[in-house]
């Protein structure tokens, strides 16, 4: 059973006061800035990198991530992503379906693999299953195996605007 005061706590019992702003305070010569400009601005420095890390030790299966500009994989995790950039640590694995702009790898990676623009596979790096990738680079004791293709001009293009389509999607749904 979840306390109140455990880690799902509600984020209006006080510990995170409205009244408390980070913004700085204006200058004494300077004019207020407006509400709406104040809340606009908060907003901006709120959306930062969306990073998500499965740390080591962890197990998670049959998930899909969405809205995640990174992900650093030091555990294991079977899952569907399109995000920007993933990483594989030297114990961490991955397995199923990814769509990325970068990856680098240095655990396992078994699955769909399309990297729309470079795919990097250090020497500890174990990568098999459907790999397409656009540049790719592979160090000396890397292991690379299955259906492996370039991505042409064309393929990167579709990859590209696939990925543009269903953030567009996402965000108009949020």
């Amino acid at each position: 059973m979840l306390q109140k005061d455990g880690f799902f706590r509600k984020r209006d019992d006080g510990l995170f006061n409205k009244s408390s702003s980070t913004l700085p305070a204006p200058a004494a010569n300077a004019a207020p800035l407006s509400t709406d400009t104040a809340r606009a601005e908060v907003r901006a420095d709120e959306r930062k990198e969306a990073k998500l890390v499965v740390g080591p030790e962890i197990k998670i299966k049959g998930v899909e991530i969405s809205d995640c500009d990174t992900l650093v994989v030091e555990g294991r995790i079977e899952a569907t992503l399109d995000s920007r950039v993933l990483e594989i640590t030297s114990h961490g694995v991955f397995q199923g379906t990814i769509a990325v702009d970068q990856a680098e790898i240095h655990g396992r990676f078994e699955g769909e693999l399309t990297v729309r623009k470079q795919l990097v596979i250090h020497a500890t790096g174990k990568v098999s299953g459907k790999i397409r990738y656009a540049k790719i680079k592979v160090e000396e004791g890397a292991e690379l195996s299955g259906q492996i293709e370039v991505m042409d001009k064309a393929q990167m293009d579709k990859a590209q605007s696939s990925s543009v389509s269903l953030t567009r999607r996402v965000g108009n749904a949020a």
